[in-house]
């Protein structure tokens, strides 16, 4: 954990270059299978969040995506799904 922060730590694994096809497929889907578990663990700080954050919205305020390289990247698909998927004008 960084600064309070376990998305900013380094990963368990740091021999994924070293291992066989099988061994890396298996550590991957490993770690997928950590997902449902930490989504379901963050759901009151999801709740809480998104509970804030509608009034805002509503009331003409903005989300603000931080980041920088794949966090970035995936900023902007987020983004680019408003319109289309939710109705949001694209000038918001």
């Amino acid at each position: 954990m960084v600064d309070g922060r376990s998305t900013e730590a380094p990963g368990a694994r740091d021999d994924l270059d070293q291992l066989a096809v099988a061994d890396l497929v298996a550590a991957i889907a490993q770690a997928d299978a950590e997902v449902p578990l930490a989504v379901a663990n963050a759901q009151p700080a999801i709740v809480a969040f998104l509970e804030a954050l509608e009034p805002r919205m509503r009331a003409g305020g903005r989300l603000f995506y931080l980041g920088a390289g794949t966090s970035g990247r995936l900023g902007i698909l987020d983004a680019s799904e408003l319109p289309p998927t939710y109705g949001v004008p694209p000038d918001r």
